[in-house]
């Protein structure tokens, strides 16, 4: 790999690091203001709102100027989204200001990866960049679960600065203080990322003209054969993942009595696995043979459905002792069975992602086959949380709601595999009918 990707890496991870353990903070802000429970989950919507209202616009200020720049500018947003939580902003509109600054970041931080580097190497550095992302989410979130235990925050708050007074006097304060520090590193790193050489020519400005850019975009990809199918599936995950995201805290409330700062490292566990698998997929995976990975989509459904019946008694009182230490028999099988669903969601993800990457770098631009990925995923988010935050308004048990979602993943990923199938079929009658006319 080229030294410049070294940096982007760097930089991606210390900004997802700081979104991830920002995210524990203000769900710990949202618990200190006593909101609802629905209110949590919202969080995320109102991050990935950006997204989607944006997205006409992002990939072309992506394309617009030297990608770094573009990063380190959205990481200053980010920053400013931090800063004002911490000064009584409501944890939903600040965050949406971390979401508004990740928006326009994320078309840069993939769009330099297809300007940087040649098509064969794509899935390695997907797989790279998606397993240190993952690697981020796994300490971020530990990071934000261990800012906010209490006496971690003692520690903190018992810190005083000569002469100037900060006003952070709560848990979440503290460690939405620490999160702004992984912010500035982030934007220190972004000054290493180099300039690529690559200018998009004749970029339009016009806001009407780019809606309508954008929607000969979205048709385009969609249209595509192999860019339709790997859109459908990063589009299902991420919705997938973000629901799965708070279901798992729900459930670990529910099923085994644990709080945030705990059940945070369950979440952690996941995306351990999902680093797992990327980094597998990254060695093991050709981005020719992409697609033969779509059946793990469907049995990670049935893992999720698996989840829904577990029941802490069922191993009674027992503890594994692995030398000096001690685990309880049905945490240690709950850390496996979530490792094992991230471990399939990264593996399948990871190429899917690439094989997108390649055919939107190939039909459009960096920038703006990434924006139409942005746009796709993030209002798959918005839909499933959407449905998550109204399931939980109404009191539905957070067992019969991962039995639903479980049930959705099985069936929507079947469909995608009948559908790159009948992709399969069409265009073997096709190319098959153009040879009969040759001859």
């Amino acid at each position: 790999m080229k030294p410049g990707f070294y940096a982007i890496m760097s930089a991606q991870f210390f900004s997802s690091l700081a979104d991830n353990a920002l995210l524990i903070a203000a769900i710990a802000l949202l618990l200190q203001l006593d909101s609802p429970a629905w209110m949590t989950p919202l969080l995320k919507l109102f991050f990935v709102l950006s997204y989607v209202v944006l997205a006409a616009f992002v990939g072309a200020f992506a394309d617009s100027r030297p990608k770094g720049k573009v990063m380190l500018m959205t990481n200053a947003i980010k920053l400013i989204g931090c800063l004002v939580m911490l000064f009584g902003f409501h944890p939903l509109a600040a965050y949406a200001i971390v979401g508004f600054g990740a928006a326009a970041y994320s078309p840069a931080k993939y769009g330099i990866l297809t300007e940087l580097l040649p098509p064969e190497k794509l899935v390695a550095a997907n797989g790279w960049i998606e397993g240190l992302t993952v690697g981020s989410i796994i300490l971020g979130t530990v990071l934000g679960g261990i800012l906010i235990n209490p006496s971690v925050a003692a520690t903190l708050l018992s810190i005083d600065l000569p002469v100037f007074d900060s006003h952070i006097d709560t848990p979440p304060e503290a460690a939405i203080a620490i999160i702004m520090v992984l912010y500035f590193i982030a934007a220190l790193i972004n000054l290493k990322i180099p300039d690529t050489g690559v200018v998009y020519e004749n970029i339009n400005k016009n806001p009407i003209k780019l809606v309508q850019n954008f929607a000969h975009c979205f048709k385009v990809l969609w249209s595509d054969r192999l860019g339709q199918i790997s859109l459908a599936v990063t589009t299902l995950f991420w919705g997938i993942g973000a629901t799965l995201q708070f279901i798992i805290l729900k459930w670990a409330e529910s099923a085994l009595q644990m709080d945030l700062s705990r059940s945070a490292i369950l979440q952690a566990v996941v995306a351990l696995g999902v680093a797992g698998g990327a980094i597998w997929a990254a060695a093991r995976v050709p981005l020719k043979n992409s697609l033969v990975v779509l059946k793990y989509g469907v049995i990670m459904g049935f893992f999720v459905i698996t989840l829904a019946g577990f029941q802490q008694h069922q191993f009674g009182d027992y503890v594994i002792h692995f030398g000096f230490i001690h685990v309880p028999a049905h945490l240690l099988f709950i850390y496996i069975f979530l490792f094992i669903i991230g471990w399939m969601s990264g593996y399948f993800v990871v190429p899917m992602n690439a094989l997108l990457q390649h055919r939107g770098h190939v039909l459009l631009s960096a920038g703006h086959s990434i924006a139409v990925q942005n746009l796709n995923e993030n209002l798959s988010v918005l839909v499933m949380l959407g449905i998550y935050s109204l399931l939980i308004s109404l009191n539905v048990p957070v067992q019969v709601v991962i039995l639903c979602f479980g049930c959705f993943v099985i069936i929507s990923m079947a469909l995608v595999i009948h559908w790159h199938k009948s992709n399969q079929k069409e265009y073997d009658s096709l190319h098959l009918i153009g040879e009969e006319k040759h001859h």
